[in-house]
């Protein structure tokens, strides 16, 4: 295997495999919870195939690897959920946004797992295996993390609002959650990313990505590594 495709592979597969699982939890979820919008569109499958979007899961994140960036992300179709056709559908609604993150902190302890007895595995696959393992590791945690920031359309955001009794969202804040669900997650990766390399440029330091995403990271890893 050639270095190039070496290192496509410890990145692309557990990518691949976090955002496709992912969306596979919210499908499932929902099917169960009584919208079979998803299961009529055939996602309600664990089989990363159908949830495949060419630019997002493919493209993107080997665009990213090309470029040299010490991480890759990605994303599949969004499964498409009618969350008024589950049976309670503010719980209905939490549990499938929480199915996602869920599914991949689940993927998290069992690619650890996986880490952690990669060198008993022969050592023509053993370094492969735990360096996919650890990717796995940390992609499937920042997804879940990133997902459960509390703003619409992210798992979070969706969580949130369902929590809230509709009293305390007045109506005239109608046309902002319609943009959030349109724009959030632009506008969340704007502030994460493009703010804070704007205001370098100024002189001043402004790192939300550590204290939103790699901090969280860090106190999960070492939760998961204190109890495997």
């Amino acid at each position: 295997m050639s270095e190039f495709a070496y290192n496509l592979s410890i990145w692309l597969i557990p990518v691949l495999l976090a955002i496709t699982l992912h969306e596979a939890a919210h499908a499932w979820a929902a099917w169960k919870l009584g919208d079979d919008t998803a299961y009529r569109a055939g996602r309600v499958t664990f089989n990363p195939v159908p949830h495949i979007d060419p630019i997002g899961t493919i493209l993107l994140p080997a665009t990213i690897h090309l470029v040299g960036a010490p991480f890759v992300v990605g994303y599949a179709k969004p499964v498409p959920v009618a969350f008024h056709k589950l049976r309670r559908p503010r719980l209905g609604t939490i549990l499938v946004a929480g199915a996602g993150p869920a599914v991949n902190i689940a993927l998290a302890v069992a690619s650890l797992m996986v880490q952690v007895h990669a060198p008993l595995l022969p050592s023509a696959v053993a370094g492969w295996v735990e360096e996919t393992a650890f990717r796995s590791v940390l992609i499937n945690i920042i997804l879940a993390i990133f997902n459960m920031l509390p703003i619409p359309p992210l798992d979070g955001g969706r969580i949130l609002m369902a929590l809230l009794p509709p009293r305390l969202i007045p109506r005239m804040l109608d046309p902002l959650l319609e943009a959030l669900e349109r724009y959030g997650v632009m506008l969340l990766l704007a502030f994460l990313f493009v703010l804070p390399w704007l205001l370098s440029r100024l002189g001043v330091t402004f790192n939300p990505v550590h204290i939103l995403i790699w901090q969280p990271t860090k106190w999960i890893l070492t939760g998961l590594l204190g109890v495997i």
